[in-house]
């Protein structure tokens, strides 16, 4: 299983410049609702919730934005709109693997968008279970390094729970079992260290490599799953050459 991948990498960066945060808390708002209907207001009792919330947090989501989201579950101010989870899965070029996961509540709007994202950007929709069974669900915390030593980063992390961590060349990576998630993320907080992201992943147990232009080609399509309002994350096997971010910028 690799311990991160470079799509992250460039979502991490993109939604650092780009001009999309908008989207993103709606995006983030919408996840927390879900989970604090589906498994209470409060998230010491409820895991998805307090995952949800961490993800927010890591984007820098204001904590008013946050508590209106969990007040709209609740019924405060409630749109009436109950959402469902779909998974997505299909083929993008040189046949890699790419998920995708939405919180919808129309299916037929959501899968209709999501296979023209498809079709436009050399990809196919393919049949759910197609790919699912290439990725792994794990829990993955960021580290930025900002003169942090990945040792301490490491001792904190394994002591708390975690089962791998990852100096890669911009970050370091922390894999958890998802339940432990906010357990290792609450350690590494309370001994100083910056979370820049904190989410439940879909890591590829195998990757595909591909050349420039394939990768190209294989980013439009993520990104274009990924602009889309009902979808929430977008996991793929893609393995990116290392100047790919060149070719797309």
């Amino acid at each position: 299983m690799a311990g991160h991948s470079k799509w992250s990498q460039i979502k991490r960066k993109k939604g650092a410049n780009d001009q999309k945060r908008g989207q993103l808390f709606s995006k983030l708002s919408r996840e927390i609702s879900v989970a604090a209907r589906e498994g209470g207001p409060n998230p010491d009792a409820n895991a998805r919730l307090r995952m949800a919330i961490e993800r927010a947090k890591s984007e820098s989501m204001p904590n008013d934005n946050i508590e209106r989201a969990i007040a709209k579950a609740s019924g405060a101010g409630s749109d009436g709109v109950n959402y469902e989870t779909v998974f997505y899965e299909g083929y993008g070029p040189s046949g890699v693997a790419v998920m995708a996961m939405a919180l919808t509540d129309n299916r037929n709007r959501t899968a209709s968008e999501v296979r023209t994202a498809f079709n436009r950007n050399n990809g196919t929709l393919g049949e759910t279970g197609c790919v699912s069974w290439q990725f792994e669900t794990v829990g993955q915390i960021v580290v930025p390094y900002h003169g942090t030593d990945p040792d301490e980063v490491a001792m904190v992390a394994i002591e708390a729970g975690a089962i791998d961590v990852d100096p890669a060349e911009d970050a370091i990576y922390i894999t958890t079992e998802p339940p432990g998630l906010s357990d290792v993320t609450d350690q590494l907080r309370e001994h100083g260290f910056t979370i820049e992201q904190g989410e439940i992943q879909r890591l590829p147990q195998n990757t595909v490599e591909l050349d420039v232009n394939d990768a190209s080609k294989t980013l439009k399509l993520l990104d274009a799953l990924d602009d889309l309002d009902d979808i929430q994350h977008v996991f793929t096997n893609a393995a990116f050459p290392a100047d790919v971010e060149e070719v797309v910028a």
